[in-house]
């Protein structure tokens, strides 16, 4: 299981700044202007053999009206709730905040391990600034320049150590795993209800009833395997406070430690943005995908063509994944998901002989010239697989950063032509050729 490791800290200290550097990528939106990033981000991020699940917690959605002291407050409740390690920002050049004071007191209460970090230390002399930060009663401040990657191996090595060490190898896990993720009120606890055929998880009608995740073992037509319910995204007390983050992070959870994720909709609401962001997850580690469109008997008038050309539409980047039309209320299209899921997760353990991938890269490089950089031109001297479960496919090539991301799609694209992978994402690994192996 990747460890959740969520940033938090008041406005403008550079939240979205930090988790870009850790990530690697400009994912949240930046603006030297507080409250700028709109929307919590969330990335797996790896370094030296250690995997976690990055939060962004700086776009919080908050009740209109709210004052600044409250977003601070709802933002750190929800990341002490979820998070199982917590970055707390503060920024050397504002010095301390009573607000930080306040973060302080309740990051502490919550017993999750925290690393103060001392964001927007650019220099020695700003370095020497993050005393004033001891009165915070959380250990010693880490200065760093996200903005600059000053200090960021320093933060990762402190991070470590809170981190279980990354096993050499995965557990092999003899059942299937199939996480039912979705935003809340979807219908998630009523469809495992339906599924299993008796009332393991509690359905009412209010979003986010149930508190925690439940796992069921089922026999389904003599397949022993784990569903994964993830309704639970209510807190007491938070009726409405962070529900959408709660969902999101059980999602990622589930689908850390799921073979196949049934990601339920509803109909009526057609694909929202949240929808958009779980499938994309789901894509990124490299999982199993199923498409549960729920309440279907909702949609009496909706041609069911015109719909899935909508979904195609907005889920380009997922079009491997299947489509299917349900009603957990009234048991219609039931049967089909698991039939499907198990389907998706047969091909993720599909394993085919080194020799087929290679010579069916090489005629599709032939076909299609690979990309080049100025003077130097991609080449791809081999091809295998390399796994299973996900199905995990090595380039040997001279350059990985040569690479397009439309090149690495028309790869995947052979791959699944020839081979089908029905549902399930596939994990394409360029690597750099050693230079002794290159045949001259």
């Amino acid at each position: 299981m990747k460890s959740v490791v969520a940033v938090v800290g008041r406005a403008n200290v550079g939240k979205s700044t930090l988790f870009n550097r850790l990530s690697g990528g400009l994912i949240a939106i930046v603006e030297d202007l507080p409250g700028t990033t709109r929307d919590r981000v969330f990335a797996d991020v790896r370094w030296h053999g250690w995997e976690v699940t990055l939060v962004d917690t700086a776009g919080l959605e908050v009740k209109p009206g709210s004052t600044l002291a409250q977003k601070v407050r709802y933002q750190v409740d929800i990341a002490i709730a979820e998070a199982d390690i917590i970055l707390f920002l503060v920024d050397v050049r504002d010095g301390l905040m009573p607000a930080d004071q306040e973060i302080a007191d309740r990051v502490r209460s919550g017993g999750k391990p925290v690393i103060l970090v001392a964001n927007k230390a650019d220099s020695d002399k700003q370095e020497n600034l993050i005393g004033v930060f001891y009165r915070l009663g959380l250990g010693v401040p880490i200065p760093v320049s996200a903005h600059h990657g000053r200090g960021i191996n320093d933060l990762w090595q402190n991070l470590t150590s809170f981190l279980p060490q990354p096993s050499e190898a995965p557990l092999e896990m003899t059942s299937p795993k199939i996480a039912i993720v979705g935003r809340p009120n979807v219908g998630k606890s009523m469809l495992l209800n339906a599924i299993v055929g008796e009332e393991r998880a509690i359905v009412d009608a209010t979003a986010g009833t149930t508190r925690d995740a439940v796992d069921t073992m089922f026999n389904f037509k003599g397949q022993e395997l784990l569903l994964i319910d993830t309704a639970g995204v209510k807190r007491r007390g938070r009726v409405g406070i962070g529900i959408e983050y709660y969902s999101v992070v059980r999602a990622l959870r589930a689908i850390n430690r799921c073979d196949v994720a049934l990601l339920v909709t509803d109909a009526t609401e057609f694909l929202t943005a949240q929808d958009i962001h779980i499938a994309g997850y789901i894509r990124d580690a490299c999982k199993g995908m199923v498409l549960v469109v729920n309440k279907w008997d909702l949609m009496p008038e909706q041609p069911k063509e015109e719909y899935t050309q909508q979904i195609e539409h907005r889920l380009k980047f997922m079009s491997h994944a299947p489509a299917l039309y349900v009603s957990a209320k009234f048991g219609q299209g039931i049967k089909r998901i698991l039939t499907n899921a198990l389907e998706v997760w047969r091909e993720r353990q599909k394993q085919l002989p080194d020799t087929v991938i290679d010579t069916l890269i090489k005629d599709a490089v032939l076909s299609h010239a690979p990309p080049r950089k100025g003077f130097r031109q991609l080449k791809v001297f081999r091809a295998y697989q390399a796994g299973i479960n996900p199905p995990s496919f090595a380039f040997m090539v001279n350059d990985p950063e040569l690479v397009h991301f439309s090149y690495r799609r028309y790869l995947e694209n052979k791959l699944r032509q020839t081979f089908g992978f029905y549902g399930t994402s596939l994990n394409l690994q360029f690597k750099k050729m050693p230079r002794r192996n290159i045949r001259k």
